[in-house]
């Protein structure tokens, strides 16, 4: 089951806040959600956010996508978590390219973990 991390909307006309959920990909905004996971209150002047950051990085690291209002919520609550998961992505597809060209050239060919 493919599950996103989003901001339900409560409060009142006027007066909102949000709950960080994580939610199955197809259910509605304020709709069905697996977990809460913080609270977001934009009127407060900064915004209060309350985030349960094992439970965030939980969800992150088991696959759940992110709604990019989500990710500015996380970088800002979490000083460099996401920065580094993208590092760490981008290097491995740096590393997976070269390994893709060394073989087109007749280099060497990629090790694999092959058991006997």
């Amino acid at each position: 089951m493919a599950v996103t991390l989003r901001l339900a909307r409560y409060g009142v006309p006027g007066k909102p806040f949000y709950r960080l959920v994580a939610s199955p990909h197809g259910a509605k905004r304020d709709g069905r959600f697996l977990e809460i996971l913080g609270t977001v209150y934009p009127m407060t002047n900064p915004p209060q956010v309350t985030l349960k950051e094992d439970r965030v990085r939980y969800w992150v690291e088991n696959g759940a996508e992110i709604t990019s209002v989500v990710r500015d919520v996380i970088r800002h609550s979490i000083k460099g978590y996401i920065e580094a998961r993208e590092e760490h992505r981008l290097k491995k597809i740096q590393a997976a390219r070269k390994a893709r060209k060394a073989r087109a050239k007749g280099g060497k060919p990629a090790k694999s973990a092959k058991k006997k």
